[in-house]
């Protein structure tokens, strides 16, 4: 048995038109075509469907009961073609405005020359950016991305994407290795210095390692204590102590040379990272070509 073709979009827009004019004539006007080719439309429309769509006299066309039925689900599928036609027009279309995106201290620093590639792919973007370790407000701070690292709270307000799954390394500089001595084993730790991490909150922030098959948590002794990640960055550069880092953040400080991976064996599972927008209607464009640099960046 053959399936009945659906309706072609060009016969509904051609009842529509009828339906909104009250006129086959009218319709053939506005659409550009003729009055004959209207009428066509509409009896193909009817066929398919098996009913009438109009009561036709010499003075007026009325719609049906059934006609009536029609005319709200046509007029809503042809607004949802005019929405997508416009979102894909805008996607299309040169990104521009400001775009204000929160960081995380010291991993936001990593996405510096990625959004300077993307300036230069969209030169009328611009940049508002902030480094914080605080959890930032994005509808009450006025943020069009915040970028936070570690797992959040349901919110209705925000859309979330998570952008990347980080681990957990051990890291040191090669001055402070030549002078302290090489790690071998997980043990050899309590007889080195330690730079640790204060949270928001106030507390230390332990080491979680690997040991064998066993991952358990360490409380080194601090020979410094900072609250902010880039300052924990700098100081494990500049010969400290130990301390423990994102591998995204220090693998490009491995590849230069400025920081050597203690005891990789060791590592262990990270926070994930997550894009936090503020709930709306449509992402603008220049929103989404930020999203998605960080997004490809991450990946």
């Amino acid at each position: 048995m053959n399936e009945r073709a659906d309706a072609s979009v060009a016969e509904i827009v051609a009842f529509t038109a009828v339906a909104q004019t009250g006129s086959f004539t009218r319709a053939a006007e506005n659409l550009a075509t003729s009055k004959s080719n209207v009428g066509k439309a509409v009896q193909r429309l009817e066929a398919r469907l098996g009913t009438k769509l109009f009561q036709r006299t010499t003075r007026a066309v009325h719609l049906t009961e059934d006609g009536e039925i029609y005319l709200q689900a046509s007029q809503a599928a042809l607004a949802g073609l005019r929405d997508a036609e416009q979102a894909l027009a805008a996607r299309r279309a040169e990104p521009i405005g400001k775009v204000r995106v929160d960081l995380p201290a010291g991993f936001g620093r990593l996405f510096l020359a990625t959004l300077a590639e993307l300036r230069e792919r969209h030169p009328l973007i611009s940049l508002e950016l902030a480094f914080s370790d605080r959890m930032s407000d994005p509808v009450a701070e006025g943020w069009d991305i915040v970028v936070r690292i570690g797992e959040l709270p349901p919110d209705s307000d925000m859309v979330v994407r998570k952008l990347c799954q980080l681990s957990n390394g051990l890291y040191a500089a090669p001055s402070y290795l030549a002078r302290k001595g090489e790690v071998a084993a997980v043990a050899d730790l309590s007889t080195h210095d330690a730079a640790i991490f204060r949270a928001s909150s106030g507390r230390l922030r332990p080491w979680s390692v690997k040991d064998g098959s066993t991952v358990r948590e360490i409380a080194p002794s601090p020979a410094l204590v900072v609250a902010d990640g880039q300052a924990l960055i700098d100081a494990t550069v500049q010969g400290f102590g130990i301390s423990q880092i994102f591998d995204r953040v220090a693998r490009p400080l491995v590849d230069s040379g400025r920081l050597v991976h203690v005891l990789p064996d060791a590592d262990v599972p990270g926070p994930p990272v997550h894009a936090l927008i503020p709930l709306g209607h449509r992402m603008p464009s220049r929103t989404r070509v930020v999203l998605e640099q960080l997004v490809a960046f991450l990946r």
